[in-house]
């Protein structure tokens, strides 16, 4: 028994879905964007830390990861409430292709540029 994978995932950037946030607690139109890392903080303890044994003679102290065995990434959405403007992230499944906003792929249609 195969199961199939979605190769390639698509999605609008504007969607109603339920807002449960207690200003209103029902469905209501969310703006949608692409979660995205922050720059890292150079002053945090850990990254202190790790500038201060990397220091001196002794070469890389940290391990280094090489062996990624994944080739997808899991997709995180990131959606605004357009009421109250609180914020909540939505966890998608692994997908090689991800588009926000791309145009409907429909059978037989040509491609045009």
């Amino acid at each position: 028994a195969k199961t199939t994978k979605k190769q390639w995932y698509q999605r609008r950037v504007r969607g109603r879905t339920f807002c449960k946030y207690s200003e209103c607690k029902k469905h209501t139109q969310h703006k949608v964007t692409q979660y995205k890392a922050g720059k890292r903080n150079k002053k945090a303890l850990g990254e202190r830390r790790y500038r201060m044994k990397q220091m001196g003679f002794g070469g890389q102290t940290k391990p280094v990861f090489r062996k990624n065995a994944k080739t997808t990434k899991k997709q995180v959405l990131r959606m605004e409430c357009q009421t109250c403007h609180k914020k909540k992230q939505v966890t998608l499944k692994r997908c090689k292709h991800f588009e926000l906003g791309g145009q409907k792929k429909r059978k037989g249609q040509m491609i045009q540029f």
